[in-house]
């Protein structure tokens, strides 16, 4: 009886598992514990996922990010203080050192009131700008909830995304209505290749203080594309920080709301199944790509001998096959990873520079995983090389391998015969015929007497 109520413990823990492939602790920081009433679909909705969830107060003294210099927890969802900043335990440069460290992190924004200096300061480290007016929101007077906010227009109602970029898998999309209250509007820098936008503002919005008087069109700071309501940045470590500008969509009120846009039809919001993907992504259940093996030898017909796999030493011009399995990981399991839309996988056959730059193409697939191959011929260049294959894509967690290995010159006894090759026919007839003649003209000089004088007889 013993063993079996060990085994059904075993089943229940495997079962309340997180989805999350980095782990599941995740701290929520709030500031009144009266707020967590408004969000408890969002609470249920996580803990039904498997997390293991924490609250607690940015002005707890318990509050502390590491625990004997490692991760306290393994996810932190920050919601915005109504104070001027996030307490002595959550500083900006705790919150990076967080993310240093393989954490991931959800901010949470609100247009409710002005954004903290704290706050303001911790973004500008990722490269995310926030308007210089911390009071301000994004405002369309085209997208907008005619219920909720016939006035002032700032409730947004925005289409869910559809593919990001043409060449990049998109893990937000789907049919439905976003309802977006009291946005804080962000600005990306241009200049950051790890920030991508999740959710970009319509081309009609702008950003506007409603406490204040309507600015002229010249004084506007930012509108259309330029604002963005939900944004992305993945550190070098694939550590993710996500930044959402309307803390109220993720109410309990607006996941069962239904909105209604100007001139059109009453509908129910699609906040919910957004929230579960953003923070899917956020923590690290999609996204999430796995290298299972590397193997490269010697191209051969049939199957090749473990003896001759990942062999150390290739010698110039040899027909060589390189193999990368690579999983990614979706929600509760690994799945086969499929490079999307017209990207590339690529190999480098490099030394200082690449020798080679070829595309790993899809050769067979397992219940997890995806193996890709290339075929090449070693250079003719002997030195130390190395096999690598360096896959940085937004919304992807990096692939950075390298396998070096030692390419030869030809022994001595490997070098092809002189008859064997066809070009220097002409030399070696050329040579032999030199020795021929030689011969013939030693032969013909020995065995050619010379003539015999003729001597006067005398009397």
């Amino acid at each position: 009886m013993r063993w079996c109520l060990a085994l059904l413990v075993c089943c229940f823990l495997a079962a309340v598992n997180a989805l999350s492939s980095s782990g599941s602790r995740l701290l929520v920081v709030l500031d009144e514990s009266t707020e967590k009433s408004a969000y408890s679909t969002l609470w249920s909705d996580l803990e039904g996922r498997g997390y293991d969830v924490s609250f607690e107060s940015p002005k707890s003294d318990k509050l502390s990010l590491f625990q004997h210099g490692e991760r306290a927890y393994d996810h932190l969802l920050i919601l915005p203080p109504k104070s001027k900043g996030l307490g002595p335990n959550l500083t900006p440069k705790s919150i990076l050192e967080f993310l240093n460290k393989d954490g991931n992190i959800l901010l949470a924004l609100s247009g409710k009131a002005s954004t903290s200096s704290a706050i303001s300061s911790l973004l500008l480290e990722i490269d995310i700008n926030l308007s210089n007016d911390r009071s301000a929101v994004v405002v369309d007077h085209l997208n907008f909830d005619t219920v909720s906010a016939a006035e002032k227009h700032d409730v947004l109602l925005l289409q869910r995304p559809g593919p990001l970029r043409p060449d990049v898998k998109a893990f937000f999309d789907g049919e439905g209505v976003l309802a977006l209250p009291r946005v804080a509007p962000q600005i990306l820098s241009s200049d950051s290749a790890l920030v991508a936008p999740i959710l970009r503002a319509p081309a009609t919005a702008y950003a506007y203080n409603p406490k204040e008087e309507m600015p002229a069109a010249e004084d506007i700071e930012a509108t259309g594309s330029q604002l963005n309501v939900v944004s992305a940045m993945q550190a070098r470590n694939s550590a993710r920080f996500t930044v959402l500008g309307s803390v109220e969509a993720l109410e309990d009120q607006w996941f069962s709301a239904s909105v209604k846009a100007p001139g059109g039809k009453k509908t129910p919001t699609v906040n919910r199944e957004f929230a579960k993907q953003l923070t899917a992504w956020t923590f690290k259940e999609t996204g999430v790509l796995k290298v299972e093996k590397i193997e490269h030898h010697l191209a051969t017909e049939g199957e090749v001998a473990a003896q001759d796999l990942n062999p150390k030493i290739y010698r110039i011009k040899n027909e060589t096959v390189f193999n990368i399995e690579v999983s990614e990981y979706s929600y509760d399991k690994w799945v086969p990873f499929e490079v999307p839309g017209e990207d590339e996988l690529q190999l480098e056959f490099t030394m200082l520079s690449p020798f080679h730059r070829l595309t790993l193409e899809p050769t067979s697939r397992t219940e997890t995983s995806t193996v890709y191959s290339a075929q090449f011929v070693t250079p003719d260049q002997h030195g130390i090389f190395s096999f690598r294959v360096n896959y940085k894509r937004p919304f992807f967690t990096n692939i950075e391998e390298k396998h070096e290995v030692t390419v030869r010159h030809f022994a001595h006894d490997e070098y092809p015969r002189s008859w064997a090759i066809s070009g220097g026919w002409v030399w070696i007839a050329g040579l032999w015929s030199v020795i021929g003649g030689f011969l013939a003209f030693v032969l013909v000089w020995l065995y050619s007497a010379p003539a015999a004088d003729k001597v006067k007889k005398t009397q």
